[in-house]
Formats: C-alpha cells, sequence, structure tokens
C-alpha cells in the first residue's frame, strides 16, 4: 500500500499551501478530482527538478500539491475522500 500524508503545512513565502505528499500516480488522481471541481493545483516534484539539473534524488516519484489559500475549505474534502477511497 501507498504511504499517504495529508499535510497542512503552510509555505511561508506565498498564498499556497501544503494539502498532500504521495507518489505520481496518486497525487496525478488528486490534481485530476480537484481540477474537475475548478481547484488549480500546483505540482511540486524534487526528483524531476533534481534530474532535469542532473543530480539524482532519493525520492523519487514522490510529490507534493499544493492550492491558494483560497481554494484551500474547498480542496481538503476532496483529498480526504481520495484518502478514504485508496484505504482497504
Amino acid at each position: 500500500m501507498y504511504l499517504i500524508f495529508l499535510i497542512f503545512e503552510i509555505m511561508l513565502d506565498n498564498d499556497y499551501v501544503k494539502i498532500f505528499s504521495g507518489t505520481f500516480i496518486i497525487v496525478q488522481l488528486v490534481v485530476d478530482r480537484l481540477d474537475s471541481v475548478g481547484i488549480n493545483a500546483i505540482v511540486k516534484d524534487e526528483s524531476e527538478s533534481a534530474r532535469m539539473a542532473g543530480f539524482g534524488s532519493s525520492f523519487q516519484g514522490f510529490q507534493e500539491l499544493y492550492v491558494s489559500k483560497e481554494e484551500l475549505d474547498h480542496a481538503i474534502p476532496i483529498v480526504e475522500a481520495v484518502k478514504g477511497e485508496l484505504e482497504v
């Protein structure tokens, strides 16, 4: 089973909040669900950034998902629903 972390960590330098961290496939599922209700999410992929810069990363396929503070209240139930669907 994939490890999923629901995190509400406010980024200090802008108006976005990290709401989810997980594997590429699960993050893309959450992004799709958010997009279907008009919420624009930002995906941060350290491993891809490192690869493009010529460096390696120990967290292959691990991504973080951010939404604006204004959309946070609408995004949280969607993330929780996806998380619930994945629990067996």
